[in-house]
């Protein structure tokens, strides 16, 4: 079964929910969960924002639905716009929102064994 998504719509609602909260963020997976292999989760975070750094869960990108980012991963730094799509290294790293912003995370768990057909 296929679902369409407004991933910006979400990101708008998320947002909303990240500016009462203490933490401010929020999140909701649209794709995925205990049952799939990928999860695709839309995390947003009010301006100044950080997921702080932790461990990576395996292959992760993170699609910049709306506002600017950075990534920081050691010594290294990338900044993100909308449409920029960063692919999250495999160390530890941290998300910082540099303005309101959305991002969609897809990620792929350590572990998953891919089955030759």
């Amino acid at each position: 079964m296929s679902r369409k998504s407004s991933l910006v719509a979400i990101g708008h609602e998320l947002l909303e929910e990240a500016g009462r909260n203490q933490a401010r963020r929020a999140s909701r997976t649209v794709i995925g969960g205990h049952e799939r292999t990928m999860r695709q989760t839309v995390v947003s975070l009010a301006g100044g924002a950080t997921l702080a750094e932790h461990e990576s869960p395996g292959e992760a990108t993170v699609y910049v639905i709306a506002g600017r980012v950075e990534v920081t991963a050691g010594d290294d730094s990338w900044e993100a716009s909308p449409g920029d799509l960063i692919e999250i290294p495999d160390e530890r790293h941290a998300l910082h929102a540099l303005e309101e912003s959305s991002v969609l995370l897809t990620a792929v768990p350590r572990g998953f064994q891919r089955s030759s057909a």
